[in-house]
């Protein structure tokens, strides 16, 4: 078990566009292992290989949903790894959502992106798979393979509401 540090703004490497994974092998999968670790340390639900210095084409999410609708029901973990992950295609329907980043801490702004989603991707043993997605896995792996392409959700917004995201952050870091 490895926590890696999350590089944030404005840290270079975050418009890094990551490469293709040649082989999914044993090192592949000590990085997703690796990658869960600091996304569950970190609080979030999605994490991309950039956002921790590794310039490859790997996202792990979880959206870690409660069982039930109940007050105090107890989130599930439900693991998923995809990688090199291509959208294949998108609905044109369009969803809003409060989105935030774990390179971006601390900050959200409304973003709108597709609704649905079709991806493919290889899972940690190397295997294709291909799924349309919607919701907030839809809003998520979009957000994760934008990081994949050196593209962060303050990007989707206007300038104002991008420069008013990054001064708020500026602020906490002093008050810090």
């Amino acid at each position: 078990m490895a926590i890696l540090e999350i590089l944030e703004v404005p840290h270079p490497g975050l418009r890094a566009v990551a490469k293709p994974v040649a082989a999914v092998d044993d090192s592949i999968r000590a990085i997703v292992s690796d990658m869960f670790d600091t996304m569950y340390d970190a609080r979030g639900i999605g994490l991309a290989a950039t956002q921790v210095a590794i310039e490859q084409r790997i996202v792990v999410i979880d959206l870690q949903e409660p069982e039930s609708d109940e007050k105090d029901a107890k989130p599930v973990r439900v693991p998923h790894v995809f990688i090199n992950p291509e959208i294949v295609s998108v609905s044109d329907e369009i969803a809003s959502y409060t989105e935030g980043c774990l390179s971006i801490p601390e900050q959200y702004a409304e973003v709108e992106r597709p609704a649905r989603c079709t991806i493919k991707w290889l899972d940690g043993d190397g295997k294709a798979h291909g799924q349309e997605f919607d919701g907030l896995m839809a809003t998520a792996i979009q957000h994760e393979i934008d990081h994949l392409n050196g593209v962060l959700f303050i990007d989707h917004i206007s300038r104002l509401k991008r420069d008013m995201v990054l001064k708020k952050l500026a602020k906490a870091r002093k008050a810090a």
